[in-house]
């Protein structure tokens, strides 16, 4: 059965659970952690939308937010590319 389309309206609550591929690693340290939790908050003040609760976690990630203008695609996007870049680039040094 198919999932039923996201509600994309900006002010829309969403808890996003975000996950490694083949259930990998998405942290591996408390300084991942942080980045994380920086680059979260860095781009919800950049696009005006609300986190209420994150939770980093190895493997995985809970998101609690409302969406803005830019919508919770257009902010996941965001997030998601500049932390993956930035991991990747920690993993190699």
């Amino acid at each position: 059965m198919p999932r039923r389309a996201r509600l994309e309206a900006p002010g829309t609550l969403h808890h996003v659970i975000l996950r490694g591929i083949e259930k990998r690693r998405i942290v591996n340290d408390v300084a991942d952690r942080k980045n994380f939790v920086k680059r979260l908050g860095e781009l919800s003040a950049d696009t005006d939308t609300n986190i209420y609760a994150w939770a980093p976690m190895t493997n995985h990630a809970h998101i609690l937010l409302r969406s803005s203008e830019i919508g919770l695609s257009g902010f996941m996007r965001r997030f998601l590319t500049g932390y993956a870049i930035s991991w990747k680039i920690g993993v190699k040094s």
